[in-house]
């Protein structure tokens, strides 16, 4: 990314208030090559990069273009750190390092100390280990640098302590986020536990989690979080969602008693909230996740990015009650009215949350029987230029490819599908026996078989679809999207939405 790309990017990012408070700053320096800059990026925001330079070297021809992007770029940063110091504790406590290091430069000894005592209980008060860590090494220094003005050896040597037991804090909390950080990594890579046995191979981390719990010593904040973070993460991926939600609630009741200790933005107590949304919706409590989208959509941030996060989130779990009820029509609706303000921009997702909403959205064209636009969306997945092809979710997404095109009538391609999907399946001992049974209910196109063939189909599948309602494995499978609501409404020929509703009853 160019630097004009990143100066753009950066500006777009802006709140009201940040706005507000850079427009105050460069109407003192109206006149200058970089404000104006600012002007052309802000007031012109369909403008290409190419038409910005032009623009600004049109108004000011013996100006360099490169030296004003760059100038521009730094004082911005320096105008938000500025704000930042302010809002965010982890901001102003770096802020007062700096005043610290200015203050023993300039030989203000007293002032100096006394606010590296301040500075350390903050940090302790935020449990910012950290900057603990870095303030009391800096009183070591100095103090050291003076000759140890009047303290005893016994004062050094508690000094020294508490670094020592700074540095072991440092090191449990770290190797706590390193392990819930494999599970992370795990997860999304190699997709939910399939089988008995590949639960067995998660055991070296619940080992070692079980072992870092037993041997902490202490507990705080960081490690309460990352321990739960761990627990309902891997209840969620082996299937075990009743467990998964207790230890959820119990992780929100954590967060909501610290919320002074949230990281500004609070990437992890999103994290959270999704989760617990993701087991009520896994257990169908569709009442109990109003409360916890009220939650979020009070939940305040100072990051464009992390505000756009949240609304996918809020939309994301509003529009999947109404699929899984059949309520087809309200979910269009719902998509219309966030269109603009979210489906067109999923691009500013992760890639695992952007193909999740696409997919969804697919879904829904598909329970509305519009079958050309569901293969719209699905073709805007396959064919973006991020790697989405190695997630687990691709495969789902493949899925509905075929039954979109089953949809279609698209036979010819849907072969070649089925064939590449068989292939991926063989060669990856990580399959749900539904996929199978998906592929082969579709390799039949039953549409072209009478009623009483139809009915025969079904009799032989029924069976086995019972019996995966009641696996663990294969659930995780089906939380995606009621595939077999689907091959029932395609053999007895009625709308999805009816069966779906029916099933719900």
């Amino acid at each position: 990314m160019s630097k004009l790309s990143s100066l753009v990017s950066l500006i777009k990012s802006f709140t009201k208030a940040e706005k507000k408070k850079i427009s105050s700053f460069l109407t003192q320096e109206n006149k200058t090559d970089y404000a104006f800059l600012y002007k052309i990026i802000d007031s012109n925001t369909a403008y290409s990069l190419t038409q910005i330079k032009d623009e600004f070297l049109k108004k000011r021809p013996d100006t360099a273009f490169n030296t004003s992007v760059n100038y521009l770029f730094d004082s911005l940063l320096s105008i938000l750190n500025q704000l930042r110091t302010g809002q965010d504790s982890f901001y102003a406590l770096f802020n007062q390092l700096m005043n610290v290091k200015v203050l023993y430069e300039k030989s203000i000894y007293q002032e100096c100390f006394q606010l590296l005592t301040k500075i350390q209980n903050e940090a302790v008060k935020y449990e910012n280990f950290t900057i603990l860590l870095i303030a009391q090494k800096m009183e070591l220094d100095y103090l050291q640098s003076l000759d140890f003005p009047n303290l005893s050896e016994q004062e050094l040597l508690n000094k020294q302590f508490k670094i020592n037991d700074t540095l072991k804090k440092i090191r449990k909390i770290n190797e706590h986020a390193s392990l819930y950080e494999l599970l992370k990594h795990r997860i999304l890579h190699k997709g939910p536990v399939r089988s008995n046995k590949q639960k067995q191979e998660m055991n070296d981390l619940v080992v070692s989690e079980m072992s870092i719990v037993s041997s902490s010593g202490f507990e705080n904040f960081e490690i309460q979080k990352n321990h739960k973070l761990f627990q309902s993460n891997y209840l969620i991926n082996v299937g075990d969602y009743k467990s998964a939600i207790n230890s959820y609630y119990e992780l929100n009741t954590i967060f909501e008693h610290n919320m002074h200790l949230l990281s500004n933005p609070p990437m992890y107590y999103l994290n959270t909230i999704e989760g617990v949304l993701g087991s009520l919706r896994t257990i169908r409590n569709y009442e109990g996740m109003t409360y916890f989208i009220d939650q979020l959509s009070k939940l305040e941030t100072s990051s464009v990015h992390f505000k756009y996060q949240i609304d996918c989130v809020i939309f994301l779990y509003s529009l999947l009650p109404l699929i899984d009820t059949g309520e087809f029509a309200k979910a269009i609706k719902l998509m219309d009215e966030n269109k603009e303000r979210i489906i067109d921009k999923t691009d500013l997702l992760s890639t695992e949350k952007q193909i999740q909403l696409l997919l969804y959205t697919a879904i829904v064209y598909l329970g509305t029987e519009e079958p050309n636009k569901a293969r719209k969306i699905i073709t805007r997945i396959t064919q973006t230029e991020r790697k989405v092809f190695s997630l687990p979710l691709f495969r789902t997404i493949r899925l509905v490819n075929l039954m979109v095109l089953y949809e279609l009538k698209e036979f010819d391609f849907m072969d070649f599908e089925i064939r590449s999907v068989k292939r991926e399946i063989q060669n990856n001992e990580k399959s749900y026996q539904l996929e199978q049974i998906i592929i082969k209910f579709i390799s039949k196109t039953p549409d072209e078989l009478s009623e009483q063939k139809r009915l025969l189909v079904w009799q032989k599948l029924k069976p086995q679809l019972d019996e995966m309602q009641n696996d663990k494995f294969e659930m995780q499978l089906l939380q995606v999207f009621n595939f077999t609501a689907w091959i029932e409404s395609k053999v007895f020929k009625v709308p999805l939405y009816k069966i779906l509703k029916k099933k719900l009853k």
